[in-house]
């Protein structure tokens, strides 16, 4: 009988952690980047729509500790109204029609942060972010200093500008060497952004089932 309840328990124990949603609901803040632009987020639990018209903004939510060690990422989205191809590693004119912010730091740096807003993470010189894209004049896949982070972010392209609708998984650990070198340390939030104040242009689109495992 220790044989086969040793085999199980090694299977279990090897067993990637079970994917868990996050919820568009409470928690979730806006950051606005100055008093007059601010996207339009509907919240709807599994969902969310986003309208962007002329302006930009960022919704952000932390993540628990139980989510910390999260590794892959996965996402439904859409985009029926979209912005011009733009160049997104230039500052100024880099409209996108969605991004996906995932932001990790170091553990001591993490519990220090705990109930900070965003723009204090993306500012933490220890903060790393990733952000996918659906926008940009960029093929799929390309990996893009930030021109507002510096050496703290990197942008990864899943989807030109355009319209239409997909289902992505992303391999954040992968990413993150790709992008700084380094494993990542802890995933302490996520944030979605629109932006289309740049180009006067306007995004319609939404976000489904946003799972972390």
């Amino acid at each position: 009988m220790k044989g086969p309840v040793l085999a199980v328990g090694l299977a279990l124990a090897a067993a990637p952690a079970p994917a868990q949603q996050i919820p568009f609901a409470a928690g979730w803040t806006e950051q606005r980047f100055s008093l007059l632009s601010s996207n339009d987020y509907r919240l709807n639990g599994d969902s969310l729509g986003v309208r962007s018209d002329g302006t930009v903004s960022l919704l952000w939510t932390p993540l628990p500790p139980a989510l910390w060690s999260g590794r892959v990422a996965a996402w439904d989205w859409r985009v029926d109204r979209s912005v011009p191809a733009t160049d997104l590693a230039r500052k100024g004119g880099d409209d996108r029609n969605l991004s996906l912010y995932f932001v990790f730091l170091p553990e001591a740096a993490a519990r220090a942060a705990t109930g900070r807003g965003v723009r204090a993470l993306l500012d933490n010189p220890e903060a790393r972010v990733l952000m996918y894209v659906w926008g940009g004049a960029h093929a799929r896949g390309d990996l893009l200093a930030s021109p507002y982070l510096g050496a703290r972010g990197k942008t990864l392209i899943l989807r030109p500008a355009g319209t239409g609708s997909a289902s992505e998984r992303v391999d954040l650990a992968a990413d993150h060497r790709r992008a700084f070198g380094t494993d990542p340390a802890r995933l302490v939030g996520v944030a979605v952004s629109s932006d289309s104040d740049d180009t006067g242009s306007a995004v319609l689109a939404r976000i489904d089932r946003l799972r972390i495992e």
